[in-house]
């Protein structure tokens, strides 16, 4: 299971990669495992403000819908049109298949976030 170290890891499956105040959001390895086949991601377009903890949208695989939770605070930048190859976030989830770009509003909020030794444990890899 590839987990890079470089990010910052949500008890929900989200992953964030920080550049600056913008963070780069996506399911983790173990979440597009967990889910299967994804075939749709429902996002709604840059522009929308999310909290720490709500939902920015959903993802559809074979198995399953789930939701997707903003592990900060901040304004979408950047939606991936992942639906023109759902199966991205499957084959490269921090790669291709990540799903949003977030101004983030209280950089703080990171601190909360799991390294990638403590999600290793919460999934028991």
């Amino acid at each position: 299971m590839n987990l890079p170290a470089d990010l910052k890891y949500t008890s929900d499956h989200e992953w964030i990669r920080v550049d600056g105040d913008v963070g780069t959001i996506g399911v983790t390895d173990h979440a597009q495992g967990e889910l299967g086949d994804v075939v749709y991601v429902d996002i709604p377009d840059a522009g929308a403000a999310v909290g720490k903890g709500d939902t920015f949208g959903s993802i559809e695989a074979v198995k399953t819908v789930a939701d997707l939770y903003a592990p900060v605070s901040g304004q979408l930048i950047e939606v991936n049109e992942v639906n023109a190859a759902p199966d991205s976030v499957n084959k490269d989830p921090y790669g291709n298949g990540w799903l949003v770009k977030m101004k983030l509003s209280d950089l703080s909020e990171l601190n909360a976030l799991m390294d990638v030794d403590a999600y290793k444990a919460l999934i028991g890899a």
